[in-house]
C-alpha cells in the first residue's frame, strides 16, 4: 500500500487520470498543486480568485487528459500551460476587470502567499536563467509574468512569428537541459 506522503510518477498519474480514477486527482493535487497554484496566483494576484481558477484547472485536466501527448513534452509543462491559460482567461474576463476597478487597494494575504510559492523554488527559474538571454526574456514574460505571445511581440518590438519560433527553440533547449 502506498504511503499517503509518497508521490506517484507523472506517468502513473497520467494513467490514473486517463482511466478516470479519482486517485489521479489526488495524485495531481499532491504532486503539483503548489506549483500550479503559484502560477495562477502570480497572474490573478488574489487568493480567492486563484482558488476558483485552480478548481477549474483540475476539472480541465480531468476532462482533457486524452489530449496530453507525452512525446510533445512533460505532463507538468502541459498542466502548467492549462493553469496559465485559465488564469489569463480569468484576468481578461469582464467580471475580473470590473472587480479590479471597484476594489480598494489593500495589502492582501495573496501577496504574502505568492512570495512563499515562487516557481523558482523547484529550480525552474534557475534552468530558465541558463538560456540565451533572448529566450530567457521570452519565457519570463510568457510563463512567469502572464503575457500573451502578441503582448510579448509588442513589448519587445519584434514580429509575432519571431516570438513563436524563439519560444519553440527555447522549449527545445529547456527539454535538453531537463533530460
Amino acid at each position: 500500500m502506498r504511503n499517503i506522503q509518497s508521490k506517484i510518477s507523472d506517468q502513473e498519474l497520467v494513467s490514473l487520470l486517463r482511466n478516470k480514477d479519482k486517485k489521479g486527482i489526488n495524485g495531481l493535487y499532491q504532486n503539483h498543486s503548489r506549483l500550479l497554484f503559484g502560477v495562477i496566483l502570480r497572474i490573478v494576484k488574489k487568493q480567492d480568485i486563484a482558488e476558483n481558477v485552480m478548481q477549474e484547472v483540475f476539472l480541465k485536466i480531468w476532462q482533457n487528459i486524452e489530449s496530453y501527448n507525452p512525446s510533445k513534452g512533460y505532463f507538468l509543462a502541459w498542466a502548467m500551460n492549462i493553469a496559465r491559460n485559465a488564469a489569463i482567461d480569468m484576468v481578461r474576463s469582464k467580471a475580473y476587470r470590473k472587480e479590479q476597478r471597484t476594489d480598494e487597494v489593500v495589502p492582501s494575504t495573496a501577496q504574502q502567499f505568492s512570495t512563499e510559492m515562487k516557481v523558482g523554488h523547484i529550480g525552474v527559474r534557475e534552468v530558465v536563467a541558463t538560456l540565451d538571454p533572448k529566450y530567457k526574456t521570452l519565457i519570463d514574460l510568457l510563463y512567469f509574468e502572464g503575457y500573451t505571445q502578441v503582448e510579448v511581440a509588442e513589448e519587445l518590438d519584434i514580429p509575432l512569428g519571431t516570438v513563436k519560433s524563439r519560444v519553440r527553440k527555447a522549449f527545445s533547449e529547456l527539454r535538453s537541459l531537463l533530460k
